[in-house]
C-alpha cells in the first residue's frame, strides 16, 4: 500500500477533480505489475496497471488506494467490472470512496463475486492524500486553502498596499507549486490593483489553475496582466448584480467571463454561493491568496480548510494586517489549528496548519 501512495502521488495536480490513485498487483509473493491514475480521462490505477501486466492476474491481489468505482463516469467504465473480468482473488483496499455512487458499493460487488476485500489499510495516509476530494464530495464545496506571507509582526503589505516582497525567493517558488496543484487561484480586487499579479505557474512545471478575481463592483482595470493574459489560463470574475453593465460587456469583448453572484449582507460577493457554484463546475480545490480583506471574509464564514504561511523575519510596524475583524469577543472563539508542517524555507518559517472552526 505504500508503494501504491507513493504511484498515486505522480497524479498530483492532473487528475482533479477525480482523486489521485494507486494501485499495485501481487502474484504468488511477486509483484507483477503497478499503474496510477494519470490524469483526468485517462485510465484509472486498476485499469494503468492492467495494461502493463505481462502474465495472466487470475487469482492475485490487488492493492489499491481507493476503493474501486462502480459507476460509468463521464471517460471512464468501471473499475469492478475489469476487477471481476481479471479473475483478480483478492482487493486490498485503502479507504472506501465518498462519492456516493460509490462508497461501499464497489466492495459490495466484489464480494458478490466471490473476490475477498479488506478495506482501511494506511486508511489515514490515504484519506490524506486526496484530502481535497474527500472535501468535495462531502461538503459540495471546493477544498480552501489560503496561503499568505506575512511579516514577524503580521503585516502582508505596506500601508501602501504593496506587498511584493515579503517573503523570500525560496516561499514563491512554493506559491507557484501551490496553483499548479489547485484547480483555481483567487484574490481579490484590491490585491489586483495593488499587484497586477498574473497568477501563473512559472517558477516550476504544471498546469495553470483557473484564476478567480473577487471583484464587487467591476472595478477591474482592462490594462490589467490577467486581462492581457486571458489566453493563458481561464479569468473569471465573480460579481455582483450591482456591477456596472458596460464595463461587464467590455470584460466579456476581452475574453473574461464574469459570474454574477448574489451579494451577502455587506454587498460584497456571497462566498458560499460562489464556492458552491464553482465546486457544480468540477473545481475542487480553490487557493486564496489575498488580500487581507478576503482572507479575514474566508475565515469568518469558516470556509478555510488549510492555511500556509511564510512568516519573514521583518518586522513593518504600519502596515496591512494579515487578518482582520472576525468578530471574536471571547479567547473561546477564537480559530483553533492543528500545526500539520513548520519548517525553514530559505529565511522564512513556514506554517501549514488545518483549521478548527469553532461552532
Amino acid at each position: 500500500m505504500k508503494l501504491a501512495l507513493r504511484l498515486a502521488r505522480k497524479g498530483l495536480g492532473k487528475t482533479s477533480p477525480n482523486p489521485m490513485v494507486g494501485a499495485v498487483i501481487v502474484k504468488n509473493g511477486r509483484l507483477i505489475t503497478q499503474g496510477y491514475h494519470h490524469y483526468f480521462g485517462g485510465d484509472h490505477a486498476e485499469i494503468d496497471a492492467f495494461k502493463h501486466a505481462r502474465e495472466s492476474l487470475a487469482g492475485a491481489t490487488l492493492y489499491v488506494t481507493l476503493e474501486p468505482c462502480c459507476h460509468t463516469g463521464k471517460k471512464t467504465p468501471p473499475c469492478t467490472d475489469a476487477i471481476i473480468r481479471e479473475k483478480i482473488g483478492r482487493v486490498v483496499i485503502g479507504t472506501l470512496d465518498p462519492n456516493p455512487e460509490v462508497n461501499g458499493k464497489g466492495i459490495k460487488i466484489l464480494n458478490q463475486h466471490g473476490i475477498e476485500t479488506k478495506a482501511g489499510v494506511l486508511e489515514e495516509e490515504c484519506r490524506a492524500l486526496n484530502e481535497a476530494y474527500f472535501t468535495y464530495m462531502k461538503t459540495g464545496l471546493p477544498f480552501v486553502t489560503v496561503k499568505f506571507a506575512q511579516t514577524l509582526d503580521g503585516k502582508i503589505a505596506a500601508a501602501g498596499g504593496r506587498s511584493q516582497w515579503i517573503s523570500g525567493e525560496k516561499f514563491r517558488t512554493l506559491a507557484h507549486r501551490l496553483r499548479a496543484t489547485h484547480d483555481a487561484v483567487m484574490v481579490g480586487i484590491d490585491t489586483v490593483l495593488a499587484d497586477d499579479p498574473e497568477l501563473t505557474v512559472r517558477l516550476v512545471k504544471g498546469r495553470n489553475p483557473a484564476r478567480i478575481i473577487l471583484d464587487s463592483r467591476l472595478r477591474m482595470p482592462l490594462t490589467a496582466k490577467l486581462v492581457k493574459t486571458a489566453g493563458a489560463a481561464p479569468v473569471i470574475i465573480a460579481t455582483t448584480p450591482h456591477a456596472d453593465e458596460h464595463k461587464l460587456s467590455n470584460l466579456h469583448e476581452a475574453g473574461i467571463e464574469v459570474m454574477v453572484i448574489p451579494s451577502d449582507r455587506e454587498g460584497q460577493v456571497d462566498l458560499r454561493e460562489l464556492l458552491s457554484m464553482l465546486a457544480q463546475r468540477g473545481i475542487s480545490s480553490v487557493l486564496v491568496e489575498g488580500g487581507a480583506k478576503v482572507i479575514t471574509s474566508f475565515l469568518r464564514q469558516a470556509l478555510v480548510n488549510r492555511l500556509v504561511i511564510a512568516i519573514a523575519p521583518k518586522i513593518m510596524g504600519k502596515g496591512i494586517e494579515a487578518v482582520g475583524d472576525l468578530q471574536v469577543t471571547d479567547i473561546s472563539q477564537a480559530l483553533n489549528l492543528t500545526f500539520t508542517r513548520v519548517y525553514r524555507l530559505g529565511e522564512d518559517v513556514v506554517v501549514e496548519a488545518k483549521v478548527a472552526h469553532p461552532a
